[in-house]
């Protein structure tokens, strides 16, 4: 799988922290940054637009966002075509994130969670598959909504 992954400046060290744990995995890091010797404040859109539009494109199978909060990226990565961006902060919202939504973008905050945890909820987020069946005209709905308010159907 490839994952694409980035960080505003408060989400740099989780980031190299995650991108450790995923190295030790058989998947395809793509980092996007911000790299983790960069100095002073970054915009957080300007990496969930890159990390975002590499899986609304298809060049990622999903991706990794970290800010402070996590809800700025989030909010920035769901703007795209086909994202399904989740900001978890627990086992369970992380599992449902992807049993329930097939969330295809991670989101999390660098100050509401420890760099542990953060892995953990990776590791959880990684394995858990979507589980289809009523959930999946859920997803189509959802589809639908975000097509009639790009204006691709009247």
């Amino acid at each position: 799988m490839k994952i694409a992954i980035g960080s505003d400046h408060a989400g740099k060290d989780l980031k190299a922290f995650v991108i450790d744990f995923l190295s030790l995995t058989n998947n395809t890091i793509l980092d996007y940054g911000v790299a983790s010797d960069s100095a002073g404040s970054v915009d957080y859109p300007d990496y969930a637009d890159i990390v975002a539009s590499e899986v609304s494109n298809g060049r990622a199978d999903r991706g990794i966002l970290i800010c402070g909060t996590g809800l700025g990226m989030c909010i920035a990565a769901n703007k795209f075509s086909s994202v399904r961006a989740a900001l978890v902060f627990d086992e369970f919202t992380t599992r449902m994130s992807r049993a329930h939504n097939d969330a295809n973008v991670l989101c999390l905050g660098s100050r509401t969670i420890n760099h542990q945890r953060a892995v953990d909820f990776v590791k959880i987020w990684l394995s858990t598959e979507f589980e289809e069946g009523r959930h999946r005209q859920r997803l189509t709905k959802i589809a639908a909504i975000e097509r009639r308010n790009c204006g691709l159907v009247e």
